[in-house]
């Protein structure tokens, strides 16, 4: 089976895109499935928590499951894994019974994240893989631009249950294109040793490593940020700014296309500039979204405000995702699949703590939001600033 590098990246995208399609699709009904089950808007928020902790754990494990048994077979696994655990999510009781679902949905959409990262890093290097991460973040970001959206209309015909139908549809067509186009990319002769004890000792090896961890932990931290958006903005726009869901989707993607069209120019200066010029330039943007926000919920700004803000703070991670996770990636060599394992377990727990905290003042109240979101950016700026500091001092 043949690989091109054109057709290899779509479908890579389009498998990344699971991701953002679970966490975003069913949005727009967050609100109304809080309702549904009588929950309060933290317990409706779980079901996000869940299944950015599934996302984080699942690939601690899959992470060096791909380094030893290849990348195709487990990917496989977790297409079909994915889809069951969608269509089961559909029936569920409760927001107990939804939350358990959920995390398991989060551990099978895990399988394909972090084998994702690790065939780019198969398939690519330098300049070239920076410039695929970046066209990765553009393929899938068309997910969270299309997902909001689409969950809305299903909204229209039938109850958030559709959303999650409309999920292990996807799951299932992925499924079929990853069988039909996805050629193995770790030769047996790459492969590591399996086993609880080299995963172990390869996990803490980066976990001491200063070439990976200050770029995982941006990684992390501007995920989190991104996630305590995602987690509150439809309780923050929806009741108190009074936006319908259906106006919400439409917010909700025109930011997720700010950040896939500053994804797209980032793909095209990083060979000019390096990633981490343009790291930097991401979390100044994203300084500036976060100070904004802040702004607006102690003070009661104006929708507009709120809309800028935040619309800056998303469009920022579109140079701050793609260059932290190449950053963090390019020296790891055939650790490549536990590195990314790494990456998403600080990604998605950082995210699973950051979902449940905005909702804590109650759904009307933007302050805990702003300030998860300050937090996270105000860290990652200290922990590069240290890393520059230490890199002029060597």
């Amino acid at each position: 089976m043949s690989q091109r590098p054109g057709r290899l990246l779509v479908v890579l995208g389009a498998v990344y895109a699971l991701a953002p399609l679970a966490i975003d699709m069913y949005l727009p009904g967050l609100p109304a499935l809080s309702r549904d089950f009588h929950a309060s808007a933290s317990q409706g928020q779980l079901t996000l928590t869940a299944c950015l902790l599934g996302l984080g754990i699942g690939q601690l494990f899959a992470g060096p499951i791909s380094d030893s048994r290849g990348r195709r077979p487990p990917l496989l696994v977790g297409m079909a894994a994915f889809a069951i655990a969608s269509l089961v999510c559909a029936l569920a009781p409760s927001i107990w019974a939804l939350i358990a679902l959920r995390f398991v949905e989060g551990l099978a959409g895990a399988i394909g994240m972090v084998i994702v990262l690790a065939i780019v890093r198969d398939s690519f290097d330098g300049h070239s893989a920076a410039r695929a991460y970046a066209l990765l973040i553009l393929v899938s970001g068309v997910a969270p631009v299309v997902a909001p959206v689409l969950g809305a209309e299903i909204l229209r015909l039938t109850s958030w249950r559709g959303v999650f139908i409309g999920l292990g549809i996807a799951g299932l067509a992925l499924l079929l294109a990853v069988a039909w186009a996805l050629a193995e990319t770790l030769p047996v002769e790459a492969r590591r040793p399996g086993g609880v004890g080299p995963a172990l000792r390869t996990l803490g090896a980066l976990l001491g490593d200063g070439r990976f961890m200050p770029f995982a932990s941006s990684f992390a931290l501007m995920f989190a940020a991104m996630f305590g958006y995602i987690a509150g903005s439809s309780f923050v726009l929806e009741n108190i700014y009074g936006l319908s869901p259906q106006l919400y989707s439409v917010v909700f993607a025109a930011n997720a296309a700010g950040l896939v069209a500053v994804a797209h120019i980032g793909g095209k200066l990083v060979a000019r500039t390096g990633p981490l010029v343009l790291l930097r330039a991401g979390l100044l943007l994203s300084t500036l979204g976060a100070a904004g926000t802040l702004l607006c919920a102690l003070t009661h700004g104006s929708l507009a405000l709120a809309l800028v803000s935040l619309a800056v703070l998303l469009a920022a991670n579109g140079f701050n995702i793609p260059n932290s996770a190449g950053l963090a990636l390019q020296d790891q060599g055939e650790r490549a699949g536990s590195a990314s394992a790494l990456l998403g377990l600080g990604q998605f727990c950082l995210g699973a703590a950051a979902a449940p905290l905005v909702g804590l003042a109650g759904a009307h109240d933007m302050t805990p939001m702003a300030i998860v979101i300050g937090g996270c950016v105000a860290t990652a700026v200290a922990i590069q600033t240290r890393h520059y500091l230490l890199s002029r001092g060597r």
